[in-house]
């Protein structure tokens, strides 16, 4: 089974700041938050031997409250999207180009200076093909960020044909994808039930 969750919250997060790839580590409250991804785990008898993490102190700090004592591998594939020039960016007053950007992301390209969602998803697929016979064998988790997720989420279920860059995914959800007949299931949203 594989099990992939955004890391918890940072100051950046909490101040509505672009984040991208600034290395924040978690704020008190995204402290508890993994904690508590890691009691729901336990509590429905996941247990993780390995997690993969991005190279980012806020998504290795989250696996480590989630399993201490499992094997991080760190995947520079799994690092947030590049936000370039946005890195740091208000939300709450952004550039006119982010606004068109957001508002349709399946079909604005991103601002000159931004990684692609495109490259997201390729990075992401390229991580999972290379998982998934260990995902068949064992639970597998990634801790990883907003688009780096989303970009994952869009490689397992093509046929949302871009739904996942808009909907909102916070600090410490959870998706999960079963493994069948050597593929991945359908992610589905498990941030309530493990």
């Amino acid at each position: 089974m594989l099990y992939i969750i955004r890391h918890g919250e940072t100051a950046n997060n909490k101040k509505n700041l672009l984040q991208g790839r600034s290395d924040l580590s978690l704020n008190e409250n995204g402290v508890k938050q993994a904690e508590e991804a890691g009691r729901r785990f336990a509590a429905h008898g996941v247990r993780f031997d390995r997690i993969y993490s991005s190279p980012l102190k806020r998504a290795i700090e989250t696996a480590k409250a989630i399993a201490p004592d499992a094997e991080i591998v760190i995947d520079d594939r799994l690092i947030e999207m590049d936000y370039g020039p946005y890195e740091g960016m208000d939300l709450t007053n952004p550039a006119p180009e982010i606004i068109e950007f957001f508002s349709d992301f399946a079909n604005n390209p991103a601002p000159e200076g931004m990684e692609q969602l495109g490259d997201v998803t390729s990075r992401l697929g390229e991580f999972l093909d290379e998982i998934l016979e260990e995902a068949s064998a064992s639970d597998i988790l990634i801790s990883t960020h907003a688009i780096a997720m989303k970009g994952a989420l869009e490689y397992l279920t093509p046929e949302s044909q871009g739904s996942y860059w808009s909907k909102y995914i916070g600090n410490c959800a959870v998706y999960a994808a079963d493994t069948e007949n050597g593929t991945f299931g359908i992610p589905y949203d498990v941030t309530e039930t493990e």
